[in-house]
């Protein structure tokens, strides 16, 4: 009688799958803010946390810092990066120009069903905003996140959608909403949301579509820049 077959260890997960495990886990932490800004993240510490090794918590790591979410400091090592003011100033702006672009060369690849997804999502934003206790600034702005990737990732300029989604990240960096700040704006961007779509939808001319798409993010900066009491020493767009 033979001996009885011994099942076969199972693999180990590929070191890439480690290492989106990690980045995902650290994001999720930043954005969600349990890593605040200038927080020190001990590599061997999360690895120990996810049950992985050090390696694929470094290359986690390399790809936050490249998307602006984390710095090195001689010294220290890894921390959550901050985003002061005039940061903010540039980020948006620059997203104003960009995601106003890609709105617009999207536009005529943007479908019944994207309005319809685009329209069932701003919904949602002007159902919080009618509901002062259900308003969640950090959902508002995923959800808002959500509403206008389905109007510029149609964008056929890998290009200008590259930076389009940099400039996203770059925002992650604040690890909360600028809507905690203006929470009155809220309801002007569903507003303007709806304004973008009908645009699109009865195929308004690309200039503006573009322009009312920059306008609409130069609003939520100006809203924020009045609000905190910054004021840059040049014009916003």
């Amino acid at each position: 009688m033979s001996a009885p077959t011994r099942a076969a260890a199972p693999a180990p997960a590929p070191a890439s799958s480690k290492s989106q495990l990690a980045y995902e886990w650290l994001h999720a932490q930043i954005v969600s803010g349990s890593l605040a800004a200038g927080a020190r993240l001990v590599l061997a510490q999360v690895a120990g946390e996810l049950g992985i090794s050090v390696v694929p918590v470094r290359e986690a790591v390399r790809r936050l810092e490249a998307e602006g979410l984390v710095t090195f400091e001689k010294n220290v090592g890894a921390t959550v990066a901050g985003i002061d003011p005039i940061e903010y100033l540039y980020t948006m702006q620059t997203l104003s120009l960009v995601e106003g672009a890609a709105t617009a060369l999207s536009a005529p690849a943007v479908g019944r069903s994207d309005l319809a997804a685009a329209r069932e999502v701003n919904a949602r934003m002007r159902a919080m905003v009618d509901d002062d206790h259900q308003f969640d600034p950090v959902e508002f702005t995923r959800l808002n996140h959500e509403f206008h990737s389905v109007l510029f990732e149609h964008c056929p300029n890998p290009h200008i959608l590259d930076l389009v989604h940099r400039g996203w990240n770059r925002l992650t960096a604040l690890r909360g909403s600028t809507f905690s700040f203006v929470p009155e704006r809220a309801s002007e961007s569903v507003a303007e949301h709806e304004e973008l779509l009908r645009l699109i939808e009865r195929g308004a001319p690309t200039p503006e579509i573009e322009l009312a798409a920059r306008r609409h993010r130069s609003a939520t900066l100006d809203a924020y820049l009045a609000s905190t009491g910054a004021h840059p020493h040049f014009p916003t767009l």
